[in-house]
């Protein structure tokens, strides 16, 4: 057991309502860390649960106070905030994200490090044999595609959480102020040398996804508005295609109108063409109203979370340990 006073390693860790797999995920975790034989944090950011997951990581630390820190939010801020807030705490050159349930095995930890050691200063992770249902797998390939192609960005699988970021990476991203956001791309983003690595994947150890097919959308959603305006122009390129197509249609139509007269039989061809046109416009307005939106969400200035309470030994026991 190495004790955190100076950690090399933190390992940051979102709770959201985990309580019946917390404890698989304590015998797990600790002895994984321990045989990496470096100084390391465990960071557990309860992202306001409303089961016992609180009791229950109150009792770890308690069990193991040198090398456990928990995070207290006073609400629900989503997956991506709480591990914010797990980023703006960290105190180890290196930061491993991972989730609670366990998907991701902590003693694949060592492979990411490995990695780093190699020079890489942000290692993404791809997750296989996955054991996700078919649809979840189909959705999240199709999502990766169009991603990529939108954002430029490269992740073979944008999906896994268990990533490795350098301490600079780490404080890049929390300087963004952005109230929506994809940590995962943000990194890319900054890091000057990336890479990827395959880790295993298992079966959630306990409860279910806390990621709904809508949430799903939200966060691609999320990911395409907050790293490319390119739905915009795509949009406004198809509009001016439209605009053109329907003038050539009207002036069509006014010459037939001419020359063969006054007809109704394609009074519902017009409709229907009326009605996809109108059903792009709006589209194009709920597009325009997702950026506005964010706008919106940033100028306001709130704070992204607050935190509650932070559980952790003070310094001196920590040094003394």
């Amino acid at each position: 057991m190495i004790a955190m006073s100076n950690p090399s390693l933190s390992v940051v860790i979102p709770v959201y309502n985990e309580e019946e797999g917390l404890q698989a995920l304590f015998d797990r975790l600790y002895p994984a860390l321990d045989a990496l034989h470096v100084p390391y944090e465990a960071i557990f950011i309860n992202d306001g649960s409303t089961d016992r997951s609180v009791s229950l990581l109150r009792g770890q630390f308690e069990k193991r106070p040198d090398t456990t820190r928990v995070i207290l939010l006073n609400g629900n801020y989503g997956q991506h905030m709480a591990i914010m807030a797990g980023f703006e705490q960290a105190r180890g050159n290196r930061v491993v994200t991972l989730d609670a349930d366990l998907q991701n095995p902590p003693e694949e930890i060592g492979k990411l490090l490995a990695a780093m050691d190699a020079g890489h200063d942000y290692v993404g992770t791809v997750r296989q044999n996955r054991q996700d249902n078919a649809w979840r797998r189909w959705a999240s390939r199709l999502m990766n595609r169009l991603r990529e192609r939108i954002t430029h960005i490269h992740m073979t699988d944008q999906g896994c959480m268990l990533r490795a970021y350098d301490r600079k990476i780490v404080r890049a991203i929390a300087s963004c102020r952005e109230v929506n956001t994809f940590i995962p791309a943000l990194a890319y983003t900054f890091a000057a040398h990336p890479t990827e690595v395959a880790v295993r994947h298992e079966e959630r150890a306990a409860g279910e996804s806390k990621y709904s097919l809508y949430s799903l959308v939200r966060l691609n959603f999320d990911l395409v508005t907050g790293f490319s305006v390119f739905p915009l122009q795509l949009f406004s390129l198809l509009g001016m295609v439209l605009s053109l197509l329907s003038g050539l249609f009207v002036v069509y139509l006014f010459i037939r109108r001419l020359v063969v007269g006054p007809e109704a039989e394609g009074l519902f061809t017009l409709f229907a063409i009326t009605f996809f046109l109108i059903s792009i416009l709006l589209f194009g307005i709920g597009l325009l109203g997702e950026y506005v939106g964010r706008i919106y969400q940033q100028v306001r200035d709130r704070p992204r979370f607050l935190i509650e309470a932070i559980l952790e030994a003070p310094r001196e026991s920590r040094q003394d340990a």
